[in-house]
């Protein structure tokens, strides 16, 4: 199970790359009592009986984790939004991608914490492959304020170069701690 929503969001995305997505889109807008994360990709999609079937725990399509006789995720998911007063939608079409809509009620008790954003982002833009990945990160404050920050992974990449290179990762972790900082402090 996950301790953290960043952890959770993390597998989402994770599910989008090994869905061979090329484009994932990831909005984070929090505001004084919830978190809104959507996530799009254009990846292979789903049919409606995949769709509900990847709600089962107890169901796995046995190609994508070849060894895995259970698919957790989403159902994990599911049941920590149901147990804490939020909210969830997920849409697929085959071939097309998958879009989901979750909704956290940052005020319920049950509600894992926040976790870490910066980590996530740079184990997000670290996984293998060819994909492009874009994280919008916004917070509205009480009177309405609105502050946030845009991350791309392919200018990322043309700046710093390869991620699995020692120096472009710590280049890269300081640059998204920076920029969750500056939000933050704002």
């Amino acid at each position: 199970m996950h301790y953290s929503l960043s952890d959770m969001i993390l597998d989402l995305i994770q599910n989008s790359i090994e869905a061979d997505a090329q484009r994932i889109h990831l909005d984070l807008i929090r505001k004084a009592d919830e978190l809104i994360v959507r996530l799009t990709d254009d990846g292979c999609g789903m049919t409606k009986g995949q769709l509900e079937r990847s709600k089962d725990p107890f169901h796995s399509d046995g190609i994508k984790h070849k060894h895995r006789k259970v698919g957790l995720g989403i159902p994990f998911l599911i049941q920590t939004i149901e147990q804490a007063d939020g909210s969830f939608e997920i849409q697929s079409e085959k071939d097309k991608g998958t879009t989901l809509n979750i909704r956290f009620n940052l005020g319920n008790m049950d509600t894992p914490p926040e976790g870490d954003w910066p980590g996530l982002f740079l184990q997000s833009f670290c996984f293998e492959g060819n994909y492009e990945l874009i994280i919008n990160r916004t917070i509205i404050r009480e009177q309405g304020e609105e502050a946030g920050y845009t991350l791309q992974r392919s200018e990322l990449q043309d700046i710093l170069g390869n991620f699995n290179e020692s120096g472009a990762m710590i280049l890269l972790r300081d640059y998204l701690r920076s920029q969750e900082e500056e939000l933050l402090d704002a």
